[in-house]
């Protein structure tokens, strides 16, 4: 009899995977994910981002086409004296967070802070443009 060993998150594991490759390759070579809260006040959105670790000068923050992106680099310099490790958790490498902003936001005016390896972004918002009817005058 052959023991197969059972892998509960495989066929997860799996789908993710060929998810992640059906995505720009940015996000596909992302290697770790921080974590991010969204808060809507009245006059404005609040996003934080953990990044500890990161340097503010290896986040690039983009707004386009009705999308924020944060994307950037998180570097430890792992140093061992007999060069094994019993455990590494701590993950490096390039990270991509993307959000879909709403009508309602002037990415012209979003401001940036870095502080204590928490990444606050406040996203303004204006005006509602409403819709309109346009009267269709015979000529």
């Amino acid at each position: 009899m052959t023991v197969v060993r059972y892998e509960p998150w495989a066929l997860l594991n799996r789908l993710r995977r060929e998810l992640d490759d059906s995505f720009e390759p940015a996000v596909r070579d992302a290697s770790w994910t921080p974590a991010v809260d969204i808060h809507e006040e009245a006059k404005q959105f609040v996003v934080h981002a953990d990044l500890p670790g990161v340097k503010p000068t290896d986040i690039e923050i983009t707004a386009e086409k009705g999308v924020l992106s944060l994307r950037g680099v998180r570097n430890f310099e792992q140093k061992s004296d007999d060069g094994h490790y019993s455990r590494v958790e701590r993950v490096n490498g390039k990270f991509v967070r993307t959000f879909t902003l709403p009508e309602n936001v002037a990415t012209d005016q979003i401001n940036a802070k870095f502080k204590d390896g928490v990444l606050e972004l406040t996203i303004p918002k204006i005006a509602k443009v409403e819709a309109r009817r346009i009267e269709v005058q015979a000529a």
